[in-house]
């Protein structure tokens, strides 16, 4: 699985966000020339993030985005959500082939023995799948915005970050 380069923009974006003063809003050119990408693309991740109530988008001649909540209350998983959708990464397919009955969990009811069932238990591959997307979705909620900041000043021997 591979995340966009949308979701990783907006990341990045926001962890600029996060680093400014609070009240003080960027612009979209600042961002662009930081991130490396055209203003328009980026206006358009900027949009989803704002619709989504992550950033407020302030107008005018000043005009620019700031976080519209705390850096410690955007986690990672809000990102990959409003960016990538929010839907399930794995679906089993062809569930009601037979040819494809030992990808399920036998019917315990046992009103055919032999026979698997789709209305059983489930599709036996798309449990371990659903169990390893959900480690990552927990581990993408216990990482936010200030918890990167936090790391990186760390790392960097500062004391102190602007929390917002």
């Amino acid at each position: 699985m591979q995340f966009s380069k949308s979701t990783g923009y907006a990341l990045h974006a926001l962890i600029h966000l996060a680093r400014a003063e609070r009240g003080q809003n960027v612009g979209i050119k600042e961002l662009s020339a930081l991130l490396g990408v055209s203003e328009s693309y980026l206006s358009k991740i900027m949009s989803k993030l704002r619709q989504d109530g992550v950033l407020k988008a302030v107008t005018g001649v000043n005009g620019g985005y700031e976080l519209a909540r705390s850096a410690d209350q955007i986690t990672f998983l809000d990102i990959v959500e409003i960016i990538e959708g929010r839907q399930q990464l794995y679906d089993c397919f062809n569930m009601d082939e037979e040819r494809h009955q030992l990808f399920f969990e036998a019917d315990p009811a046992g009103a055919e023995a032999e026979r698997f069932s789709v209305q059983s238990k489930g599709c036996l591959v798309k449990k371990v799948m659903d169990g390893a997307e959900k480690q990552m979705n927990d581990y993408l909620r216990r990482h936010t915005i200030q918890s990167v900041l936090d790391s990186a000043s760390f790392d960097c021997g500062h004391e102190e970050t602007n929390k917002k």
